[in-house]
């Protein structure tokens, strides 16, 4: 099977961007058929209007996933613009695409009920991931719940094609990412930028520890036992402590006699212990700009050449080659 996802380089990675998708595609690579991972930077143009920013988060995200763990030996990294045939593609699919159905995506949806400006890019956007799906006979996108919309999207799109021109594209199906790990923000929230309630992977140490000491905490005294499941600081712990420090930590709050200072201190060393390894990844790979250029470029020469092939079948099904 082969797999294949974007990731929009909006800003730096948060625990949530991790624990939610990036953890599950490092887990997903080497796949029979190959594994695609490019930076979205084609979409972020719909909302980062600066092209130093835009340059700067992309570099970024190609290091950060790099030093987590995507291996270049495993999967393709690479940038959503250095492969033109996708934008061709998204051209062809567009002649086709009805105007009903990207007025219902729920992105163009949500922004102009909020009386937000929403642009062309924003309301194309669906297709142009059609695209970069069907431009490389992906069989599987992995995809959390708010996204499956534009698979389904990518599918009709597809199937539309398909019936006029002949059997071009592969269907491809939505993998659904767990769920599981709920990811609370500082606040509790849902961990989001929006919210403005994130911690990065890649906070130096002394920084996150202050971040994760000064998070807000319920009154109840000391002596209370406290619920643990309901709990944002406990959750969080949960993510980087194995079965038995997690075990110890919910004993604890089921007990009681305890503050929560205790607790942060415990989730701050887990944290800094967790992303260690890739920290160190991060700060040699830094140091070696020219390599993680060189890898983004082989990727783009992998991805074109399959794009490529794919683009000149449907050029071909609908006669403009």
């Amino acid at each position: 099977m082969r797999v294949l996802s974007g990731i929009q380089p909006t800003g730096r990675f948060h625990w949530g961007n991790y624990f939610g998708a990036i953890r599950q595609y490092i887990e997903l690579q080497g796949e029979p058929e190959g594994a695609y991972y490019f930076l979205a930077n084609l979409h972020a143009l719909t909302t980062v209007r600066n092209r130093d920013v835009l340059a700067q988060n992309t570099f970024d995200a190609a290091v950060d996933l790099l030093a987590l763990g995507l291996d270049p030996n495993r999967a393709t990294l690479f940038q959503q613009s250095d492969v033109p045939e996708v934008s061709e593609l998204c051209w062809l699919l567009m002649t086709g695409a009805p105007m009903g159905l990207l007025e219902r995506c729920h992105a163009y949806k949500d922004k102009t009920a909020k009386g937000l400006p929403a642009s062309a890019g924003l309301f194309a956007y669906p297709v142009l991931m059609a695209a970069d799906i069907l431009a490389f006979d992906s069989d599987w996108v992995p995809v959390g719940e708010d996204q499956v919309q534009h698979i389904e999207v990518c599918r009709d799109l597809a199937a539309s094609f398909n019936h006029h021109f002949g059997e071009t594209f592969v269907m491809p199906k939505a993998k659904l990412l767990d769920s599981s790990a709920r990811v609370p923000g500082t606040d509790g929230e849902k961990m989001s930028k929006s919210y403005g309630n994130t911690l990065d992977v890649f906070e130096e140490p002394k920084t996150l520890r202050k971040q994760i000491m000064r998070m807000v905490t319920d009154s109840r005294p000391m002596e209370q036992p406290k619920p643990p499941e309901t709990d944002h600081l406990f959750l969080l712990f949960s993510l980087f402590a194995d079965d038995r420090r997690r075990e110890e930590m919910a004993a604890m709050y089921r007990r009681g006699g305890f503050g929560y200072g205790e607790v942060k201190k415990a989730l701050a060393d887990a944290a800094v212990e967790y992303f260690a390894e890739a920290r160190d990844r991060r700060h040699e790979l830094e140091s070696r700009p020219e390599r993680v250029r060189e890898i983004l470029g082989d990727g783009a020469a992998t991805a074109r050449k399959k794009a490529a092939e794919v683009l000149l079948r449907a050029q071909r099904a609908c006669g403009v080659k």
